[in-house]
């Protein structure tokens, strides 16, 4: 099932020469997702008028000569996390049933602006907590590579999209790894962006000092277009940054050469799986080999990374999630004896277990007794492990790890074990914390044809020399 998308400049070059119309295109698009979705459940819902509608205005504007924007015609899917106008808006749970928001995601306006089709919304764990794709309430993504193996999480859907062709790319979210690990589990590119970079506004929050939105393609140069169309200073997220967006795309042309690379220790110690870490090694020789100075750094406060987005994540989870009580949209349960008890059904009824789970766990380390030495640790730990990169990146101008320790994994090999799936991130939220970006790129396979993703990462504001080091990566085909 696995197929790799055309290059977006090559189908925005044919549909700007008339060789093929973006109806068409679209339409192609739909046939596949119509074959494959009954299997791969990747889309939860098609936006078929919408993204038809754009189409023929590509279409009008190529037939008359005009200017064709960056991504005329380009096939895109949207995480169900970000809304779009009068689309289903699920988050992957059903205490969102029926919810149709009246307006637009920013990164989504920015797509459409840039001339994007958009498919429809993508399947994910629900609120986009966990690292499977398990956790949706309507059902399981299954990885295109084995469809008896799962596709990562939280962005399952977004990442299997790309796998199988069922979308030239993506948006998905990133909160602890929901980017980079579902795009290594796919053998696909995924970056998580610097925190800021991309406008959160319309995104259905988790943990809002963690969440990104960011790309997903077939090829690094495609994340890199991807990425600066969505990224800039967005009015409507205070956290947005004011930043300049680079050519990301042009810069990832530039050759890795001369570039100085971390290889911390920490990342290849116990639970790493022999068969990833060959193939990471492999990878950091062909960065050697293309002109890189590898060196070894410590980042000695890994260790406390897992409890510590654990932590933060649920108790940010807890506040947001409180806002869904199916009072003004929403599922709403029909056991409503009093207001508490309509409240207490629906929450119950509407959200998953592992959610659920989220929510008492951050509930806990909020509460008065605990605060101080839960939360209020954990945020010290977490700005001790956001100094330990700046002093990495002193040294070094990327760090390359493996993604996760383990290729992907057999469905419902790990739903009765949520501190072993949890454990699967330990290499992911550790950028998260400190808010630097990271992308992942294709590194190779296991014995059994399975995909190995590595993680580079960058400090603030420079996802251009992530992108460098993952073109190098790409282009020596480990």
């Amino acid at each position: 099932m696995v197929e790799t998308p055309q290059r977006l400049s090559a189908l925005r070059e044919e549909i700007a020469s008339g060789n093929v119309k973006a109806v068409e295109l679209a339409s192609r698009y739909y046939e596949r997702i119509a074959a494959l979705n009954p299997v791969l459940n990747v889309y939860l819902s098609l936006s078929k008028e919408r993204a038809l509608a754009q189409a023929g205005r590509v279409d009008g504007l190529a037939a008359k000569g005009d200017p064709l924007p960056p991504l005329a015609g380009i096939p895109i899917g949207i995480k169900d996390v970000l809304v779009m106008k009068g689309a289903p808006a699920t988050a992957g749970s059903k205490i969102l049933e029926g919810y149709h928001p009246p307006y637009d995601a920013t990164a989504v306006t920015r797509l459409e602006a840039a001339g994007a089709v958009l498919l429809g919304k993508l399947n994910c764990d629900e609120f986009a907590m966990g690292s499977s794709n398990e956790n949706s309430a309507f059902g399981p993504v299954r990885n295109p590579v084995d469809p008896e193996r799962v596709p990562g999480g939280s962005s399952g859907g977004s990442a299997a999209a790309v796998a199988a062709n069922m979308a030239v790319g993506t948006l998905g979210t990133d909160t602890g790894g929901s980017i980079r690990q579902p795009a290594s589990f796919c053998g696909v590119v995924g970056v998580m962006p610097t925190y800021g970079r991309v406008s959160r506004y319309g995104l259905i929050a988790f943990a809002s000092s963690l969440d990104r939105v960011g790309p997903f393609a077939g090829n690094v140069r495609d994340a890199a277009t991807l990425l600066g169309v969505i990224a800039g200073h967005d009015e409507r997220d205070a956290t947005s940054s004011a930043a300049p967006v680079p050519d990301f795309a042009a810069e990832s042309d530039n050759p890795a050469a001369g570039l100085r690379i971390g290889v911390p220790a920490e990342y290849f110690g116990e639970g790493l799986d022999p068969e990833v870490r060959a193939a990471i090694e492999k990878g950091i020789q062909a960065l050697k080999a293309a002109g890189c100075r590898v060196q070894p750094v410590s980042l000695p406060h890994t260790r406390y990374a897992i409890p510590t987005y654990y932590l933060i994540a649920t108790a940010e989870a807890s506040a947001n999630l409180a806002r869904f009580d199916g009072v003004r949209y929403g599922y709403r349960s029909g056991r409503s004896e009093s207001l508490s008890a309509m409240y207490r059904h629906t929450r119950d009824e509407g959200f998953g277990a592992e959610v659920k789970r989220r929510i008492l766990l951050g509930t806990y380390a909020l509460s008065a007794g605990y605060y101080d030495a839960y939360y209020g640790k954990a945020q010290q730990v977490r700005r001790l492990l956001a100094e330990e990169y700046l002093r990495a990146f002193a040294q070094v101008d990327a760090l390359v790890t493996p993604t996760s320790p383990v290729p992907p994994f057999k469905l419902g090999e790990k739903t009765g074990d949520p501190l072993s799936m949890y454990l699967a991130d330990i290499y992911t939220v550790t950028a998260s914390l400190a808010g630097i970006c990271g992308v992942t790129v294709p590194c190779g396979t296991t014995g059994a044809g399975l995909p190995v993703g590595m993680q580079i990462l960058a400090s603030h504001m420079n996802e251009a020399t992530a992108f460098r080091v993952a073109r190098a990566v790409e282009a020596a085909k480990v």
